[in-house]
């Protein structure tokens, strides 16, 4: 076995959590190393909408500017009923909402970390902690162990380091969700605005991300079909086949759509029941992004939920760090004001990812076309717990 590392903070997972996680800990000073079992770095899901929130966490973490100069400002939407052809226009917060490309942010996010902070090939294979110093075991596939004094799991929905924690499993959305890119080399029409046209058993939403490119996603009930559709001409055909009988220029979209960038998901979320009751730390392990609080993509808050969790985390560790005297403290010192971070880590996050999650699920819930009654209780409970539909964009994660 190969002699063990020790390193001061490490992040398992290369995705945009993660990679933020690392630029927030760099900004304050701190170095991090990330572990990301895939051998390039991740950008599955074509494209990604950042709201007003995930723009100030961007711009904390210094990479906002040039993002923006890659995506168009969405500046309305327009829901469409397909039965009746009836429209209606989309509430849209003040302040910005852009669809970027995941490529690019990751791209943003990785250039901006300094050489040697990312890892590829590293897949974790077990975590253990350390009974003399509460610090944790790390076993990489490749044959490396490392001890970290600070383990975050940005791993996404199928997170090693939430198993760790002992997180309650995912629950499932009777939902799956196609997403693609579409380009149009002499340039679309459409506007800068957020389209959605609702059938009675799917949706189709498109985002205008430049002047040639498009994203769009399209949610149905989850078939069978599904589990066999890695394919992508098989999707894009699956796919026309559940949009049958949309608009033409939507029907086109999708004729037209890159293949490759064509992806399929079951939609999952974690309970809003759970996260209000998790516990989110172990010794001086947390985690942060899709590992925390997946939810569904409904309010399209996923992204800049992550980025604040990245802002906040990073915030916390620096503020205790100050009170940590690496040559004089004990380890056990050590852990204990680090797990005090993480603790204020987990309390500023908690509330405000049950809200998030919470309208989520109730949105989700809508989508389903339920019976009647369960859409009057939905529909009851929005207006109470959230008269202003959009205040989630309205958040400020505050200073780096």
């Amino acid at each position: 076995m190969d002699e063990m590392e020790e390193i001061e903070i490490v992040i398992v997972g290369g995705g945009i959590c993660g990679l933020a996680t690392a630029l927030g800990l760099h900004r304050k000073g701190i170095k991090s190393v990330v572990l990301e079992k895939s051998e390039t770095l991740r950008s599955t899901g074509a494209g990604i909408t950042i709201r007003t929130n995930g723009w100030c966490a961007l711009h904390q973490l210094g990479v906002a500017s040039n993002l923006r100069l890659t995506a168009l400002p969405i500046q309305g939407g327009t829901d469409i009923c397909l039965g009746n052809g009836q429209q209606q226009e989309i509430s849209i917060e003040m302040g910005e909402i852009r669809c970027l490309r995941r490529s690019e942010l990751i791209t943003s996010l990785a250039e901006s970390l300094p050489p040697g902070t990312i890892h590829l090939g590293c897949q974790v294979l077990s975590i253990t902690l350390d009974p003399l110093s509460s610090y944790s075991i790390i076993q990489l596939q490749n044959g490396r162990t490392i001890k970290a004094k600070v383990l975050i799991g940005c791993d996404g929905a199928n997170s090693v380091v939430a198993d760790f924690l002992g997180l309650k499993p995912l629950k499932f959305f009777s939902l799956s969700e196609v997403r693609g890119y579409t380009e149009y080399p002499s340039g679309h029409d459409f506007k800068n605005e957020y389209t959605q046209v609702r059938g009675d058993y799917s949706m189709i939403g498109r985002i205008p991300i430049d002047n040639k490119l498009v994203y769009w996603f399209v949610t149905h009930k989850a078939n069978p079909k599904d589990v066999v559709a890695k394919d992508p001409e098989l999707l894009q055909q699956l796919t026309l086949e559940t949009i049958k009988g949309f608009p033409t220029e939507m029907l086109d979209m999708v004729k037209h759509s890159d293949r490759d960038s064509l992806s399929l998901a079951r939609l999952r979320y974690h309970a809003p029941w759970d996260i209000l009751q998790e516990s989110f730390r172990k010794g001086t392990v947390t985690v942060a992004g899709d590992a925390m609080h997946v939810m569904g993509p409904f309010l399209a808050q996923g992204g800049s939920a992550a980025l604040e969790d990245a802002i906040i985390l990073a915030r916390c560790l620096a503020r205790k760090r100050h009170d940590i005297d690496i040559k004089t403290n004990g380890s056990q010192v050590i852990a204990h004001k680090i797990g005090e971070a993480l603790d204020q880590y987990v309390k500023e996050r908690r509330m405000r990812l049950v809200r998030l999650s919470t309208q989520t699920y109730l949105t989700g819930l809508l989508i389903k076309n339920p019976p009647l009654l369960v859409r009057f209780v939905c529909n009851i409970l929005m207006k109470v717990l959230f008269s202003d539909p959009t205040a989630h964009s309205h958040y400020d994660c505050g200073r780096l």
